[in-house]
């Protein structure tokens, strides 16, 4: 029996090891399909229940989640309960969802939870009933010393799970110092659980260490959850306060007052914080010069504020010795120092000055935008700064804005100016008080400021000008209606002479006027218009229209001003539709905008009225418009209009009733987008008229009559025909009767030339009879070379006809004398 029992036992070990194995078995080829844990009836919170292998399943899930809210499940695929669980039942099942967000793909793990009665029974037989105890797996705190001395390895602490009792537990840790930098600074003996560290630790590089604690059974069951574990590194003072700078530099104002804060030094220590390691202390050591003291510091913040008045004619410069002490400032603390370097900055504390109370200067009238005096001022402060440089300012006397005061920034003098012309029979002697201050604010006294700002008074004389006329106002407004008859008058401009105050034996003339519009009596100033104002081309639209006159007295001096004219609109302007052709693609469009735009104002404008004006019944039938807004409307069209070119006329009306009618040439088309039927667009360009094209047609009628003159006139010199030399003198007879001449030769441009005694000379000219005051007039040609022709009609004119031999014909009209018949030679 006694042999019985050991090998019942070793058989019930036997067993659930093969049970063990094959349940791993199964979930390890399973692992997408179906895992099967047999737990107790009784599941205690965040008690582990198993462990499924996520990587098979679904290697790359960046997402777990269970559709039990009573189980949770942990990356390493462990399966813990989060609350305590009762099953009811003998089985209850649960998924566990697995996802990958970045391959879109989702899997799904089946979970069945069974009562492992009869698991429990098979395990020990013979096992004792174990009471329970207290439960020793939970975090504990532990600590250890920075630089440590060892001896290495040191021992920590032990960690020890309640589940030894029941199984044989191997332990193990992982985490920074262990599996992650700095590595295998931890080790745990994985029998008694024992944690060691192996060598010593700087704080001030890794100051906790969070571990993660296992306990698992020998065939790799996880008997606990994994326990977090935290190792505090205890501070060692072994780092000294260092200034955040070597050297400081600040500035402060020499009239700052007693407490103010100079600035701020400051310096940092690795130790730990709010320990008395990092509790630091700061003094001054050394202050140069030396005496008398002028600054402190604050002993914990580093504050640098001033304990006594500065003076920046006495020192421009401190320099100060900086310690800084930890351990609070005891003696055995840690220290360093620093330089700090203090500039003390000048201020307005002393006032400009005139040198003199009181200054006089003249100028003459009508004079601006010159330098009359110049009024120089002392300051002690740092020159070339804003507290030496003065603001100068004319106090009283300067109502009618004629003077300007500024600065000369190299002498810092103040340059007294007149910007705007005196008249001296207004103004014969003007007074003005000058002030002076700096560009930067005054620091000193407040009392002192208003008992000793300095202030000068200037006399200023003003000397007696012969002027010229006066035009004023500069500007005068006129209001006048666009189209008024060319001649109406607008009003009579009038200068003035400033002596006399009379506008008499003043001339005036338009000096500029852009459209040539208006003009102005030379002696009276009497302004007319000389053409018919249109406000339409007033640029920019709608602007008043602006004409320069001139002004001169007897001696030639003179003065402009300016006419501005606000034309009133009048509706003289119809709409005008601002498109010629437009492409309908029937596909997608239903209707096509029409807008149109009228310059005159708004209340002669819009809303329009369009219609379709006189047009065919064809166009009546298969077009249509219907307004859309007051300034467009849509033209659209019925279903069986036939894809093709209309044009189709369209008038539109303003409020006025002004009306104009263009014709659209409108393209429908089968298209998808109207860039396909836009080829057949009517180019753009000036379409003439058919007066012009008359005109085109007869200038080149012209153009071929003379081309084919020249043609012939170069075919009879080349054939060498001409009049005999041997006759010095020959005559045309002008023949009234209506039978032709003798002899006629027809050239092939159409005209007819007379031959004498049957020789041809080869004359080239535009001859032959013609009908005038009613009667024929035959002009007959006697043998002859480069002849004048002078011949006599019955209007009255004196005609010259050269021969085309090297010449040309001339036709003189002039007064002709009946007795003169007779052909000259050139």
């Amino acid at each position: 029996m006694a042999a019985t029992g050991p090998r019942s036992s070793l058989r019930g070990a036997l067993c659930r090891q093969l049970l063990l194995t094959l349940v791993v078995f199964s979930f390890a080829c399973e692992a997408c399909k179906k895992v099967i844990f047999h737990t107790p009836s009784k599941l205690e919170a965040d008690k582990v229940v198993g462990r499924v292998n996520l990587k098979e399943c679904l290697g790359s899930a960046d997402r777990i989640q269970s559709s039990d809210p009573d189980f949770r499940v942990l990356e390493d695929g462990s399966v813990y309960t989060a609350h305590a669980v009762v099953l009811s039942d003998e089985k209850r099942s649960f998924t566990i969802w697995l996802s990958d967000s970045k391959k879109q793909t989702q899997k799904e793990i089946p979970v069945l939870l069974e009562h492992q009665k009869k698991v429990l029974r098979k395990r020990h037989t013979k096992e004792t009933v174990l009471r329970r105890s207290k439960r020793r797996w939970a975090p504990i705190p532990t600590s250890m010393m920075e630089n440590s001395s060892g001896p290495f390895p040191l021992f920590l602490q032990r960690v020890q799970s309640d589940e030894e009792q029941n199984y044989t537990i191997v332990y193990s840790i992982s985490g920074p110092g262990v599996d992650q930098e700095p590595l295998n600074l931890f080790s745990m003996d994985g029998k008694t659980g024992n944690l060691y560290c192996t060598q010593p630790v700087d704080r001030e590089e890794y100051d906790v260490f969070d571990l993660i604690v296992r306990a698992s059974t020998a065939d790799g069951y996880s008997a606990e959850l994994p326990l977090p574990l935290s190792i505090r590194v205890e501070d060692d003072n072994d780092n000294r306060p260092i200034f955040t700078e070597a050297i400081y530099n600040f500035e402060v104002p020499e009239s700052s007052r007693i407490g103010t804060t100079v600035g701020v030094v400051c310096a940092t220590d690795r130790d730990e914080p709010d320990t008395m390691h990092t509790r630091l202390k700061y003094s001054i050591t050394e202050q140069m010069p030396r005496s008398p003291g002028k600054f402190s510091v604050h002993a914990s913040k580093g504050v640098i504020t001033i304990v006594y008045v500065l003076d920046r004619e006495v020192v421009d410069k401190y320099s100060l010795k900086m310690k800084v002490q930890d351990m609070d400032g005891q003696s055995h603390g840690l220290m360093s120092t620093a330089t700090c370097i203090i500039t003390v900055k000048d201020s307005n504390d002393n006032l400009p000055t005139f040198r003199q109370n009181a200054y006089e200067t003249s100028v003459e009238e009508n004079m601006f935008n010159v330098e009359i005096l110049r009024i120089p001022v002392e300051d002690k402060d740092l020159i070339n700064t804003s507290n030496w440089r003065a603001n100068f300012t004319i106090l009283n006397g300067n109502e009618n804005g004629h003077f300007n005061i500024s600065t000369d920034k190299e002498t810092n003098e103040g340059v007294l100016c007149v910007v705007k012309a005196l008249n001296y029979e207004e103004n014969r002697q003007v007074g003005l008080e000058i002030g002076v201050r700096n560009e930067a604010p005054f620091t000193g006294d407040v009392t002192r400021i208003m008992t000793n700002m300095n202030r000068a008074f200037v006399t200023v004389h003003v000397k007696d000008q012969d002027e010229g006329p006066e035009c004023k106002p500069a500007v005068q407004y006129i209001q006048i209606k666009e189209n008024s008859p060319v001649g109406s008058k607008i009003k009579v401009y009038k200068a003035h002479d400033p002596e006399t105050s009379s506008s008499s034996g003043l001339r005036y003339k338009l000096l500029y006027d852009p459209k040539g519009w208006i003009t102005i009596k030379e002696f009276s100033g009497s302004v007319e218009t000389s053409k018919t104002l249109d406000r339409e081309a007033v640029t920019p639209r709608g602007a008043l229209y602006n004409v320069t006159v001139l002004a001169i007295d007897k001696g030639g001096r003179s003065c402009t001003g300016t006419l501005a004219l606000n034309i009133e609109d009048e509706n003289d302007n119809p709409p005008e539709i601002t498109q010629n052709f437009l492409v309908i693609c029937k596909t997608k469009m239903e209707y096509v905008d029409i807008t149109a735009v009228d310059p005159d104002e708004p209340i002669h404008g819009a809303p329009f009225y369009f219609s379709l004006a006189n047009a065919s019944p064809e166009i009546s039938r298969l077009w249509g418009l219907v307004r859309f807004n007051d300034t467009a409307a849509h033209l659209s069209y019925w279903k069986n209009a036939k894809s093709q070119e209309y044009l189709i006329p369209i008038t539109v009306k303003d409020r006025g009733n002004q009306s104009i009618t263009k014709t659209l040439r409108v393209n429908l088309c089968d298209c998808n987008n109207q860039g396909q039927c836009l080829k057949t667009a009517p180019p753009t360009g000036v379409i003439l008229g058919k007066w012009a094209i008359l005109a085109i047609l007869l200038g080149i009628a012209l153009l071929f009559s003379i081309l084919l003159t020249v043609v012939c006139g170069f075919v009879s010199a080349r054939n060498k025909k001409s009049f005999p030399e041997d006759v010095a003198q020959q005559n045309l007879i002008i023949s009234n009767t209506e039978a032709p001449g003798d002899n006629k030769v027809c050239s092939a441009s159409g005209f007819t030339t007379d031959t004498v005694n049957n020789s041809s000379q080869g004359f080239c000219g535009t001859m032959g009879s013609e009908v005038k005051n009613g009667r024929q007039e035959t002009i007959e040609m006697v043998k002859g070379g480069n002849q004048t022709l002078e011949l006599c009609q019955g209007a009255g004119h004196h005609h010259t006809l050269g021969s085309c031999r090297g010449g040309t014909m001339e036709m003189d009209h002039s007064e002709w004398n009946p007795l003169e018949d007779t052909l000259v030679k050139n």
